[in-house]
């Protein structure tokens, strides 16, 4: 999200960067609405990035957690792992393969 701001003013109403293919980002932010349904870990960040702001409160924590989606499924494709749950191993370096 661009900051708004000016001086000592931030705004809460920024606008979202709309690059990228409008289907590939309705499908994250669905699958993003269902991991933060069963997975706590997803629902705590969802819930703490809900509070953080007063306008479109949902729209905003659910692309944040997209976004956190979106970074575990790379780091499981690039290290060749199943999800279970734990932090993935961060010694693992992409340029090693």
């Amino acid at each position: 999200w661009p900051k708004g701001d000016s001086g000592d003013f931030t705004s809460e109403d920024n606008k979202m960067s709309k690059a990228g293919n409008p289907y590939l980002r309705c499908y994250l932010g669905e699958a993003a609405n269902s991991v933060r349904k069963h997975i706590p870990e997803y629902a705590d960040f969802y819930a703490r990035k809900y509070a953080e702001v007063t306008k479109h409160q949902h729209k905003r924590a659910l692309a944040l957690t997209s976004r956190k989606l979106v970074r575990l499924v790379f780091g499981l494709l690039v290290k060749n792992q199943l999800y279970t749950g734990e932090k993935l191993d961060t010694e693992y370096n992409i340029e090693s393969n």
